[in-house]
């Protein structure tokens, strides 16, 4: 067999790093000096978790319904009001004036678990121009996109013939009405209800249109479920049948843009569905995954009373868990432990919960014959999905009923699925648990500096018992954290070094996002520097210099499918300059220089944010190659990086 060439190199790189809080003024003061020695020999590496590095998904802000969630009408089926009528329609609103229509609401819907229908009374005998009826502006404007065709379902009910105008319109500066796209849907018997299908091709583009559902024949129409949906969601895939035409096959309902923003940051694994939203203000108004699975027409939707809006539940449990094999991550259930943010059930009460919590295991994991597999069967994934971690509420731990709900629960999990990872609200770090757990969950959220002190909090955490789960964490004080600043983003990257080093767990934030554009805060793009940490190896970093207290630092070994890469990431956190050497050793193989990079995310102003007129503004930006005469000691040991240094191994 041939000997394999053994590298054991020294690398000396010096930087000039600045984080400026008070923009030139502070470059002028005399730079401090630092060293940051990096062991990069096996001896006393460790292997980091697969799992590092993942999202928690919660349904706020529009999240979801508006958001990755593809759906383009808001409130579709009319439910958003209660089940009372008549009731509240909004967004939708009327075309024409109370002289030519009136609009309620009906309980005479075709389906049981959403009652609901909207009612459209046609009084005009000779109609305005155009017609009259009903539009829906969606989330916050309808964004379409000429050359793109838009897929629109809805039900309909007439005692008599129908002459019904499907239109994409868009409302010009002039105060004129553009049509992008329409479709007329006469001649079809509609006595009973009748799902109608129509594709929407649109011949212009506009960022907040809308969706108009018009007539000018007198009479009644009753409307329900009404969905649009851009044809080309995630996972759309078309295929030539006979040159030129082609076939496309359904995608899953996610909105492009945004999952590819998701998939840029590697996750390895996807909590959901909140948060506060698991829970309600409210038990009445909690996440029911039973009642989000299924035909979308058959989902009664709720009202969030957290976030205080209303959601279709167009992503429910079935499409959380497929966002989560899309996105090549591990599926994290947090349920409903029986507790709201004012109720509790007692545990003596709260079995139905816990079966509850057994079905939707079935549903996730059960074959194909099962019970609730068999309904995952028929929605299209007979695969079972590999959900082997679940939380038992959320932030639930010191409410009167946790402890006790938390064993049931954790009893009957343990029982049917010995392999299921089980996640407590308690926090470990301070006291032992009362009860069993695998994992227990902190939530950090604090201040621009708070958060940086924090860097080494995870250092004295004990290595024996339940894992430390960071699911939630930002700085979060208005004063440093604005709309997504650089101040707040490097707090959050000083404290992921520590996270990093001690091999837990955290999520990235945050998109921003309308009805067509989206971008990343400065904390997105600084946890782009750290998607490469699931199953790296961490080594040892030593920081030298009276300025420590205002550095941190981490550095990984890491493998692509083909090469291995050495990366230092190091945050200044501080307001004056650093000169920086970095001096690596115990390397165990060459360096690639050409291949190897410096990145610097930093900007004049520690404020700054990123916007929709300036989605970059705060990014982390390549500096150089790192030239040869960088690498003074050892074999040709040469670079690549991202958040500051990166070493292509060879």
């Amino acid at each position: 067999m041939a000997s394999k060439e053994v590298y054991s190199c020294a690398i000396i790189v010096t930087l000039l790093f600045s984080v400026s809080w008070n923009g030139l003024a502070a470059e002028l003061e005399s730079p401090h000096t630092a060293r940051l020695d990096v062991d990069a020999s096996w001896k006393l590496a460790r292997k980091i978790p697969e799992t590092l590095f993942g999202l928690f998904f919660e349904e706020i802000n529009h999240a979801g319904a508006g958001g990755v969630w593809a759906e383009l009408v808001s409130n579709r089926g009319f439910e958003a009001g209660g089940p009372h009528t008549p009731s509240n329609i909004d967004p939708w609103s009327i075309i024409g004036d109370e002289s030519s229509i009136y609009v309620t609401t009906d309980r005479v819907s075709s389906f049981t678990k959403n009652i609901i229908a909207l009612r459209m009374e046609v009084l005009c005998d000779k109609c305005p121009s155009g017609g009259v009826g009903i539009y829906n502006p969606g989330f916050w404007g309808m964004n379409i996109e000429e050359g793109k065709t838009y897929n629109l379902v809805m039900y309909v009910r007439s005692p008599i013939s129908v002459e019904l105008r499907a239109s994409l319109t868009c409302s010009r500066p002039s105060g004129a009405l553009q049509n992008l796209a329409s479709a007329y849907i006469q001649d079809i018997d509609m006595t009973s209800w009748t799902k109608v299908e129509v594709q929407l091709l649109a011949q212009g583009t506009c960022r907040t249109s809308r969706l108009d559902l018009t007539t000018s024949k007198r009479g009644v129409i009753w409307f329900d479920q009404v969905s649009l949906m851009p044809s080309d969601t995630y996972k759309v895939r078309c295929i030539f049948v006979l040159y030129p035409n082609f076939s496309c096959f359904q995608g899953h309902g996610f909105r492009k843009e945004l999952i590819h923003m998701l998939l840029d940051l590697k996750p390895r694994f996807l909590r959901f569905p909140g948060g506060c939203f698991v829970e309600g203000n409210r038990l009445r108004n909690a996440f029911r995954w039973k009642e989000t699975i299924g035909p979308w027409e058959e989902r009664p939707g709720h009202y969030g009373d957290v976030w205080n809006y209303w959601t279709d539940d167009g992503l429910g449990f079935y499409e959380f868990l497929q966002l989560a094999e899309d996105l090549g991550a591990a599926p994290i259930w947090v349920f409903n432990a029986g507790i709201s943010l004012e109720e509790g059930v007692d545990t003596t009460s709260i079995a139905p919960f816990v079966k509850d919590v057994l079905d939707s295991l079935e549903f996730a994991r059960g074959n194909d014959k099962s019970t609730w597999g068999s309904v995952r069967a028929a929605m299209g994934h007979p695969k079972r999905f590999p959900l082997k971690y679940v939380a038992i509420g959320n932030e639930d731990c010191p409410k009167e009923f946790y402890q006790g709900n938390y064993v049931k629960f954790y009893n009957a999990i343990r029982e049917a699925y010995p392999d299921i990872q089980i996640i407590s609200n308690c926090d470990d770090s301070s006291m032992p648990l009362e009860h069993p757990a695998d994992l227990y969950d902190i939530h950090i959220y604090t201040s621009a500096v708070d958060l940086f002190l924090m860097k080494n909090t995870f250092d004295r955490t004990s290595r024996t018992g339940a894992k430390v789960f960071v699911s939630e964490y930002a700085v979060n004080y208005p004063e440093d954290a604005g709309n997504g600043s650089l101040l707040a983003s490097l707090a959050e990257a000083a404290f992921l070094t520590g996270i990093e080093k001690n091999s837990s767990k955290w999520k990235p934030d945050a998109i921003v996002f309308n009805s067509w554009q989206q971008y990343g805060t400065p904390s997105y793009w600084m946890q782009t520097f750290f998607r490469e940490s699931s199953g790296a190896v961490i080594h040892q970093t030593t920081i030298t210099s009276s300025y420590s207290n205002s550095l941190a630092a981490s550095a990984i070994t890491w493998r692509d499918t083909e090469n291995s890469f050495l990366r230092v990431k190091i945050v200044n956190f501080g307001s004056r300059v650093v000169n920086l050497t970095i001096s690596a050793t115990g390397l165990h193989a060459g360096v690639n220089a050409m291949k190897s990079r410096v990145t610097l995310m930093t900007s004049s102003n520690v404020m700054d944010e990123n916007s929709f007129s300036n989605p970059n503004k705060v990014k982390g930006k390549m500096l150089y190659l790192l030239p040869e005469s960088y690498l003074t000691q050892g074999k040709r040991c040469k670079p690549f990086s991202v958040l500051t240094l990166s070493l292509h191994l060879t």
